[in-house]
């Protein structure tokens, strides 16, 4: 399932829906306990644990730790900016960041440097590394869609 957005003009970017079964971190069991509630989208998702009770809910219906549901959550609000999507999420939030409100309000220079030493300290490989014009452009993203 490919994302959900159309963006109208340059200064609105619509928020990325993904099909759960893309969402990064999540084992083929897990996928299906979230379908089995009625959680399809990372949209769905987010919108059925927007408050803590909600979580705490949601964790006890799948009997899972509530981290899990935390990190899902957090996941899923990352990949809802067009530029980061699946792709990038889950290193994102091995890099500290873990909302589309911290992503908006961090530094381009200091969130590239710890994304470059995250895929340096697991991969030894700097090529991997997204370039400063896609950390940018995430931020940017990310700013926009919280407006």
């Amino acid at each position: 399932m490919s994302p959900k957005h159309q963006p109208t003009s340059i200064n609105q970017i619509q928020s990325c829906d993904w099909s759960i079964e893309k969402l990064p971190g999540l084992s083929p069991e897990e996928q299906s306990q979230l379908l089995n509630c009625g959680i399809a989208t990372t949209g769905m998702l987010i919108s059925q644990t927007n408050n803590p009770a909600a979580r705490v809910a949601l964790s006890n219906k799948l009997k899972v730790s509530l981290n899990y549901v935390k990190k899902w959550m957090a996941l899923a609000d990352l990949a809802r900016i067009p530029s980061v999507g699946v792709q990038y999420c889950g290193l994102l939030l091995h890099a500290g960041v873990a909302s589309v409100a911290q992503l908006g309000n961090i530094p381009t220079h200091r969130l590239h440097k710890q994304v470059l030493r995250l895929q340096v300290a697991t991969m030894q490989r700097r090529d991997l590394c997204p370039t400063v014009e896609l950390v940018q452009q995430w931020i940017h993203q990310a700013q926009i869609i919280m407006s």
